[in-house]
């Protein structure tokens, strides 16, 4: 007999937190909106640490990615982690797809389903170019630099010819370590920002509009970014679904982040599979559906 039907996973810093800010607490609401609508659906369920040592994986039925949002910092340790724990119960999203997700080779695989993502062009760990050869090889004015694996923006840099010798150093230090990755730079992303499609069991469910502050082309609320009530058309939605489709299989949870590209058409930048915000604080009906998928997966 089992303890627990679902483990809401988080990290340390949000478990039982002393001091509760802005930002702390819509994690506190997130998590919490998805326990209560578990709990509503008969399940019995707790909220854990992922890298609890003492935690028995073997107690729960399965346990669900939501806040768990050190991975990227830690991540040998959470890959040991998978491999442990994998053997002991379910994952939500599966676990195959949770390792597919984590490095950002993953627009290549979209990209050949026929889906339309930025434009990307990928450096291995250990590449002997420099960083203006790769840059002026691309033939793109102005570029995105960031690793394969990364969360938060982070090395996130915006590259042109006025700047990108003074990156070489620090690329040389980052591709000794890990995959880099570098993107046109898509000016749209300056007026008009970046829509994000929650995609619940396959089904759109809501969306929000993220801007950057007046002269930032970073979105995340960690520099400056503002978040915005975003009605899309049926175009939008049909695309935000079709690209959860080709993330095989089905995901029981997706978020799609979508820009519009410097030929103004619709371009996916990234699909968030592991451990998105989805804004439930928008739109309670939305963790309720991701209960019911849960509880039928189950």
């Amino acid at each position: 007999m089992k303890d627990f039907d679902v483990v809401i996973l988080t990290e340390s810093r949000y478990v039982n937190p002393k001091k509760i800010n802005d930002y702390i607490q819509n994690v506190l609401t997130e998590d919490g909106l998805l326990q209560e609508a578990l709990e509503a659906l008969g399940l019995k369920v707790t909220r854990k640490d992922w890298a609890d040592p003492d935690f028995d994986w073997s107690s729960t039925k399965c346990a669900i990615f939501r806040t768990t949002w050190d991975y990227f910092d830690r991540l040998d340790e959470f890959k040991f982690w998978l491999d442990k724990v994998e053997p002991l119960t379910q994952f939500i999203n599966p676990i195959s797809q949770i390792r597919w997700n984590m490095d950002k080779w993953y627009l290549n695989d979209l990209k050949d389903k026929g889906i339309k993502v930025v434009e990307t062009r990928y450096i291995k760990k250990g590449a002997q170019k420099s960083l203006t050869q790769i840059v002026e090889e691309s033939g793109w004015q102005e570029v995105i630099l960031k690793p394969t694996i990364a969360g938060a923006a982070r090395h996130t840099y915006r590259l042109n010819p006025g700047n990108t010798s003074d990156h070489e150093e620090l690329f040389v230090e980052l591709i000794a370590k890990e995959d880099m990755m570098i993107q046109p730079f898509q000016k749209n992303i300056m007026t008009k920002g970046e829509v994000s499609f929650m995609v619940i069991g396959g089904k759109y469910t809501h969306s929000v509009l993220k801007k950057g502050k007046a002269g930032d082309f970073r979105v995340q609320d960690d520099f400056g970014g503002t978040l915005h009530e975003y009605n899309p058309t049926p175009e939008e939605t049909t695309f935000a679904e079709e690209v959860a489709e080709a993330c095989e299989p089905l995901p029981a949870y997706a978020r799609v982040d979508v820009m519009w590209d410097n030929e103004g058409e619709l371009s996916v930048s990234e699909v968030e599979l592991i451990e998105p915000e989805l804004w439930f604080r928008r739109n309670k009906e939305a963790a309720e559906k991701l209960a019911t998928v849960i509880k039928n997966t189950l």
